[in-house]
This record gives structure tokens, C-alpha cells and sequence, in this order.
């Protein structure tokens, strides 16, 4: 979900669709909403001078969109040779099995390809198809099953729903919890640091030039929506309901129940902290 506040590195209107980086290529699906934004980024990530691609999120199960997927990849001469997936959420995934049916590929995540029978992905995999690089980064927090891709050699990260290139991501209480969410927006920022990450990836919205300063954006923006979340409590809010129309009073009412995923987890980090009383 989005709380409409501009992020370090945004561009201002526009669709991002087409070449991001030297390696990695988007095709939007069709499929935009509150949610999602302009719709499912899918990317299409290779090398220069390779005839295999790798597909990541190939967004919901829309043939249109993945026969488009297929033939952008066609055209720069390369076949998609693996999907990965960056977590489970229909909007990215529920268009795998149909897509690896059409190329004949396998799917990865961190879930066993979400029982699709392929192998999982975890914690210091190195994934290499035609020559590419892409390191798996655990990032849970908006899911239990979050995972990002780092791309080195364009000083990228691919990131799924953890962080988008326009306003804020959902911690989707139950599965997603906000203290493993901190912890994930501390390892991106060492990315930034460490790594030479300069670029973000997202699974929706516009392509983020500043990524150290997205992810301080998103960390200082947790510490304000938590401090807005105990003092509503502390004021007589109690219930998760009561709390989002007080916090979120600015944001559109349709956005309120994915409001309340994030004000769970934000209720209950609390109060496993005894901050407030659960």
C-alpha cells in the first residue's frame, strides 16, 4: 500500500516500462490498483551478450502478459531459462506454473517454488543462468517467504513488495511481523553501504536511483508510524480498527484493511516490547 509520501530518488510521473539497467528489463502487467500501484513489475534480467534470461515475479496468471514477457525476451535473441519468485503473493506469483509451462523451466523461491515441485532458495545462494549473477537475499517482513535479488554487476537489488518505488509496503500481519521487517531494511541499508547498491528493483512502481536513501526513508518513516501507533493506544485507541482511523485518517478509506495488516504488526512489536499492553 501506498501512503503517498515521495521517496529519494522517484521519478515524478510516467510508467516504468522497458530497459532499467544493462541487465534487467521490466514488462508491466496489466494489472494496476491501490495495491499495486501501475501493476506487477515482471523482470527480465540477463546479461549483454547472453541467449538465456531470468524471469522474476511473472505476475498473476494473465497469458497476455507472459506471452509479452516471453517475447520481449525473443526479441534481445534469449529464452527464459528460470523464474524466480520474491514471495508468494498472487500478484507475483500466481503466474509461474503457467509461465514455466510455456518455457519449460523450473521456478525458485524460498518456499520450494511454493510447492510447485521445484527446488527452494535460501540464505548465500549464488544464482547463475547465461553467464548472470543474482544473490539471494533473505528479506522477510512484508511476508514470511520475502525474499530480494541482488544483481551486482548493475549495483541493483531487486525487491519484490519490500520496498516499492512509490510510498510504502504493507507488513502483512500475520505472516509478515514488523520486528523482522526493521531487521530487513538494516540489511538492505548495508547493501547500500557495503555492496554498492545505488538501485532498486521494485516489484511495482518506478525504478529508485537512491536506494540508501529509500531504505533510510522507510526506516525513518516505521519509527514515525510506530510512535503514531503507541501514542493512539496510549490515548484510548484499542482496537487494531480503532487505531487506523486515527493514524490513517489521511490515507484513502479503500487502503484502510491493508492499514490494519500493518497496525497489527505494529501493535504486536510493541507489545512484545512492553510498550504498550497486549
Amino acid at each position: 500500500m501506498s501512503d503517498a509520501a515521495a521517496l529519494p530518488g522517484q521519478p515524478r510521473g510516467g510508467v516504468l516500462s522497458g530497459p532499467a539497467t544493462a541487465r534487467a528489463v521490466n514488462v508491466l502487467a496489466p494489472n494496476a490498483s491501490a495495491m499495486t500501484l501501475d501493476g506487477t513489475n515482471t523482470w527480465i534480467v540477463a546479461e549483454p551478450d547472453s541467449g538465456l534470461a531470468v524471469v522474476i515475479d511473472p505476475g498473476p496468471l494473465d497469458d497476455g502478459h507472459l506471452r509479452a514477457v516471453i517475447e520481449t525476451a525473443e526479441r534481445a535473441g534469449r529464452r527464459v531459462g528460470l523464474t524466480l519468485l520474491t514471495h508468494g503473493h498472487p500478484d507475483h506469483a500466481e503466474g509461474a506454473a503457467r509461465l514455466a509451462e510455456l518455457t519449460g523451466t523450473k521456478v525458485r523461491a524460498l518456499d520450494a517454488a511454493l510447492r510447485l515441485g521445484d527446488e527452494g532458495l535460501a540464505e548465500g545462494d549464488v544464482i547463475t543462468t547465461g553467464g548472470l549473477e543474482l544473490r539471494v537475499v533473505p528479506t522477510p517482513g512484508h511476508t514470511g517467504d520475502s525474499l530480494s535479488f541482488h544483481l551486482p554487476a548493475d549495483g541493483a537489488v531487486l525487491t519484490g513488495d519490500t520496498v516499492l518505488g512509490r510510498g510504502t509496503t504493507v507488513v502483512a500481519h500475520p505472516d509478515g511481523r514488523l520486528g523482522d521487517y526493521l531487521d530487513t531494511l538494516r540489511r538492505l541499508r548495508s547493501l547500500t553501504v557495503d555492496d554498492g547498491v545505488h538501485t532498486v528493483l521494485p516489484g511495482h512502481g518506478p525504478v529508485l536511483e537512491d536506494a540508501q536513501g529509500a531504505v533510510e526513508f522507510y526506516l525513518a518513516h516505521r519509527a514515525h508510524r510506530l510512535a503514531q501507533v503507541e501514542t493512539a493506544v496510549e490515548d484510548g485507541f484499542r482496537t487494531p480498527a480503532e487505531v487506523v482511523a486515527a493514524v490513517y485518517a489521511d490515507v484513502d478509506r479503500s487502503l484502510w484493511p491493508a492499514a490494519e495488516l500493518s497496525v497489527r504488526a505494529q501493535m504486536e512489536y510493541l507489545a512484545e516490547r512492553g510498550l504498550i499492553q497486549g
